[in-house]
Protein backbone atom coordinates (compact mmCIF):
# COMPACT_ATOMS: atom_id res chain seq x y z
CA UNK A 1 0.00 0.00 0.00
CA UNK A 2 1.44 3.50 -1.03
CA UNK A 3 2.35 5.37 2.26
CA UNK A 4 -0.54 8.37 3.18
CA UNK A 5 -0.73 11.67 4.51
CA UNK A 6 0.92 11.19 7.85
CA UNK A 7 -1.63 11.99 9.71
CA UNK A 8 -3.45 8.71 8.42
CA UNK A 9 -0.18 7.21 8.87
CA UNK A 10 -0.18 8.33 12.64
CA UNK A 11 -3.98 7.23 13.45
CA UNK A 12 -5.84 4.89 10.56
CA UNK A 13 -9.07 4.80 12.74
CA UNK A 14 -12.41 5.33 10.89
CA UNK A 15 -13.29 8.79 10.60
CA UNK A 16 -16.28 10.81 11.65
CA UNK A 17 -16.24 14.22 9.95
CA UNK A 18 -18.48 17.01 11.03
CA UNK A 19 -18.58 20.42 9.65
CA UNK A 20 -20.04 23.33 11.60
CA UNK A 21 -21.53 25.80 8.94
CA UNK A 22 -21.83 28.77 11.88
CA UNK A 23 -23.63 32.08 11.27
CA UNK A 24 -21.64 34.82 12.26
CA UNK A 25 -23.50 37.78 10.91
CA UNK A 26 -24.46 40.74 12.77
CA UNK A 27 -27.33 39.63 14.35
CA UNK A 28 -25.65 37.09 16.03
CA UNK A 29 -23.82 39.98 17.70
CA UNK A 30 -23.46 40.13 21.73
CA UNK A 31 -24.78 37.50 23.99
CA UNK A 32 -25.84 35.05 20.98
CA UNK A 33 -21.95 35.04 19.61
CA UNK A 34 -20.64 34.96 23.37
CA UNK A 35 -22.89 31.67 23.81
CA UNK A 36 -21.92 30.03 20.82
CA UNK A 37 -18.40 30.31 21.40
CA UNK A 38 -18.94 29.02 25.20
CA UNK A 39 -20.98 25.78 23.27
CA UNK A 40 -18.12 25.26 20.75
CA UNK A 41 -15.24 24.82 24.33
CA UNK A 42 -18.08 22.95 25.94
CA UNK A 43 -18.00 20.76 22.70
CA UNK A 44 -14.07 20.04 22.11
CA UNK A 45 -14.38 19.52 26.08
CA UNK A 46 -16.85 16.69 26.25
CA UNK A 47 -15.46 14.76 22.73
CA UNK A 48 -12.29 14.61 23.69
CA UNK A 49 -13.17 12.67 27.20
CA UNK A 50 -13.97 9.53 24.71
CA UNK A 51 -10.79 8.29 23.78
CA UNK A 52 -12.32 6.55 20.67
CA UNK A 53 -14.14 9.67 19.09
CA UNK A 54 -10.91 11.58 19.79
CA UNK A 55 -9.24 9.55 17.31
CA UNK A 56 -12.60 9.22 14.97
CA UNK A 57 -13.95 12.32 15.22
CA UNK A 58 -13.00 15.31 12.45
CA UNK A 59 -14.39 18.39 12.92
CA UNK A 60 -14.48 21.63 10.28
CA UNK A 61 -15.51 24.69 10.94
CA UNK A 62 -17.17 26.79 8.41
CA UNK A 63 -18.74 30.39 9.18
CA UNK A 64 -20.71 33.15 7.03
CA UNK A 65 -21.21 36.51 7.78
CA UNK A 66 -20.17 38.93 6.42
CA UNK A 67 -18.12 36.47 3.85
CA UNK A 68 -18.28 32.66 3.74
CA UNK A 69 -14.97 31.64 5.38
CA UNK A 70 -12.91 28.55 6.12
CA UNK A 71 -12.03 29.21 9.98
CA UNK A 72 -10.99 25.51 10.64
CA UNK A 73 -9.94 22.51 8.44
CA UNK A 74 -10.38 18.96 9.19
CA UNK A 75 -8.63 18.33 12.45
CA UNK A 76 -9.07 15.47 14.75
CA UNK A 77 -10.94 16.68 18.11
CA UNK A 78 -7.50 16.35 19.94
CA UNK A 79 -6.18 19.12 17.61
CA UNK A 80 -8.79 21.26 17.30
CA UNK A 81 -8.85 24.37 19.51
CA UNK A 82 -12.44 26.08 19.58
CA UNK A 83 -11.81 30.13 18.20
CA UNK A 84 -13.18 33.22 19.55
CA UNK A 85 -16.32 34.23 16.92
CA UNK A 86 -17.13 37.26 16.03
CA UNK A 87 -20.54 38.56 14.33
CA UNK A 88 -20.42 40.93 11.37
CA UNK A 89 -22.03 41.71 8.03
CA UNK A 90 -25.13 39.98 6.09
CA UNK A 91 -25.61 36.21 5.97
CA UNK A 92 -24.56 34.36 2.35
CA UNK A 93 -25.84 30.94 3.72
CA UNK A 94 -26.22 29.62 0.27
CA UNK A 95 -22.68 30.16 -0.82
CA UNK A 96 -21.86 28.71 2.61
CA UNK A 97 -24.14 25.50 2.06
CA UNK A 98 -22.58 24.76 -1.44
CA UNK A 99 -18.83 25.79 -0.38
CA UNK A 100 -19.29 23.25 2.85
CA UNK A 101 -20.47 20.72 0.37
CA UNK A 102 -17.88 20.82 -2.24
CA UNK A 103 -15.33 20.91 0.71
CA UNK A 104 -16.96 17.82 2.35
CA UNK A 105 -16.47 15.94 -0.49
CA UNK A 106 -13.15 16.65 -1.05
CA UNK A 107 -12.54 15.55 2.23
CA UNK A 108 -14.00 12.07 1.10
CA UNK A 109 -11.83 11.39 -1.40
CA UNK A 110 -8.80 12.31 0.49
CA UNK A 111 -9.83 9.48 2.81
CA UNK A 112 -10.87 6.77 0.01
CA UNK A 113 -7.42 7.53 -1.43
CA UNK A 114 -5.66 7.12 1.94
CA UNK A 115 -7.40 3.84 2.64
CA UNK A 116 -9.65 4.83 5.73
CA UNK A 117 -13.43 4.05 6.16
CA UNK A 118 -15.56 6.67 7.29
CA UNK A 119 -19.03 7.23 8.89
CA UNK A 120 -21.42 9.12 7.51
CA UNK A 121 -20.66 13.08 7.80
CA UNK A 122 -22.74 15.90 9.41
CA UNK A 123 -23.80 18.93 8.50
CA UNK A 124 -24.27 21.04 11.35
CA UNK A 125 -25.81 24.32 10.39
CA UNK A 126 -26.79 27.10 12.83
CA UNK A 127 -28.27 30.49 12.44
CA UNK A 128 -30.17 33.20 14.05
CA UNK A 129 -31.47 35.10 9.81
CA UNK A 130 -32.41 34.61 6.61
CA UNK A 131 -30.07 34.23 3.45
CA UNK A 132 -29.18 37.40 2.44
CA UNK A 133 -27.85 35.07 -1.16
CA UNK A 134 -29.65 33.07 -2.97
CA UNK A 135 -30.09 29.86 -1.93
CA UNK A 136 -32.32 27.25 -3.84
CA UNK A 137 -29.58 25.78 -5.68
CA UNK A 138 -27.35 25.13 -2.54
CA UNK A 139 -30.65 23.68 -1.23
CA UNK A 140 -31.18 21.51 -4.03
CA UNK A 141 -27.85 19.92 -3.88
CA UNK A 142 -28.04 19.74 -0.27
CA UNK A 143 -31.08 17.89 -0.45
CA UNK A 144 -29.66 15.74 -2.78
CA UNK A 145 -26.85 14.32 -1.20
CA UNK A 146 -28.86 13.94 1.64
CA UNK A 147 -30.95 11.15 -0.13
CA UNK A 148 -28.34 9.68 -2.01
CA UNK A 149 -26.81 8.96 2.05
CA UNK A 150 -23.67 11.15 1.34
CA UNK A 151 -24.00 13.06 4.45
CA UNK A 152 -26.58 14.30 7.09
CA UNK A 153 -27.56 17.54 7.51
CA UNK A 154 -29.14 18.86 10.58
CA UNK A 155 -30.29 22.75 10.50
CA UNK A 156 -30.70 24.60 14.00
CA UNK A 157 -32.66 28.11 14.16
CA UNK A 158 -31.88 30.68 16.89
CA UNK A 159 -34.18 33.18 17.80
CA UNK A 160 -34.98 35.46 14.93
CA UNK A 161 -34.18 32.60 12.14
CA UNK A 162 -36.56 32.12 9.25
CA UNK A 163 -37.54 28.60 9.91
CA UNK A 164 -39.97 28.66 6.93
CA UNK A 165 -36.66 28.82 4.94
CA UNK A 166 -34.72 26.62 7.01
CA UNK A 167 -37.89 24.16 6.30
CA UNK A 168 -37.42 24.42 2.63
CA UNK A 169 -33.52 23.99 2.86
CA UNK A 170 -33.48 20.50 5.33
CA UNK A 171 -34.60 17.69 4.31
CA UNK A 172 -38.08 16.48 4.34
CA UNK A 173 -36.91 13.79 7.35
CA UNK A 174 -35.05 16.12 9.29
CA UNK A 175 -36.86 19.36 9.59
CA UNK A 176 -35.01 22.23 11.24
CA UNK A 177 -34.53 22.15 15.57
CA UNK A 178 -35.52 26.09 17.10
CA UNK A 179 -33.09 26.39 20.02
CA UNK A 180 -34.75 27.14 23.26
CA UNK A 181 -33.49 30.68 24.22
CA UNK A 182 -29.38 30.72 23.80
CA UNK A 183 -29.04 27.37 25.33
CA UNK A 184 -25.86 26.40 22.94
CA UNK A 185 -23.88 24.45 25.70
CA UNK A 186 -27.19 21.80 25.92
CA UNK A 187 -26.67 22.01 21.75
CA UNK A 188 -23.15 21.16 21.52
CA UNK A 189 -22.95 18.04 24.78
CA UNK A 190 -26.07 16.88 22.40
CA UNK A 191 -23.84 16.74 19.64
CA UNK A 192 -20.70 15.52 21.64
CA UNK A 193 -22.72 12.49 22.78
CA UNK A 194 -24.27 12.10 19.41
CA UNK A 195 -20.73 11.86 17.42
CA UNK A 196 -19.22 9.22 20.07
CA UNK A 197 -22.31 6.78 19.94
CA UNK A 198 -21.56 7.02 15.91
CA UNK A 199 -17.41 6.90 16.29
CA UNK A 200 -17.99 3.69 18.38
CA UNK A 201 -20.40 1.80 15.94
CA UNK A 202 -19.52 0.57 12.49
CA UNK A 203 -19.48 1.94 9.66
CA UNK A 204 -23.17 2.01 7.82
CA UNK A 205 -24.52 1.16 10.93
CA UNK A 206 -27.79 2.99 12.24
CA UNK A 207 -27.34 4.84 15.44
CA UNK A 208 -30.21 5.57 17.66
CA UNK A 209 -29.40 9.55 18.96
CA UNK A 210 -29.71 10.95 22.39
CA UNK A 211 -33.02 12.67 22.64
CA UNK A 212 -32.81 16.91 22.18
CA UNK A 213 -33.74 18.21 24.91
CA UNK A 214 -32.03 21.69 23.70
CA UNK A 215 -34.80 22.36 20.98
CA UNK A 216 -38.03 22.10 19.45
CA UNK A 217 -38.20 20.41 16.10
CA UNK A 218 -40.07 22.43 13.74
CA UNK A 219 -42.79 20.94 11.64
Amino acid sequence: MAVGFPEFVENPENRCPVILLLDTSGSMSGQPIQELNRGLAAFKEDVVKDSQASLSVEVAMITFGPIVKLIQDFVTIDEFTPPKLEANGGTPMGGAIEYALDFLENRKQTYKDNGILYYRPWVFLITDGAPTDSWQAAAQKLREAEAQTRLSFFAVGVIGADMNILKQISPPQRPPVTLNGLDFRELFVWLSASVKRVSSGKVGQAVALPPMGWGQITI
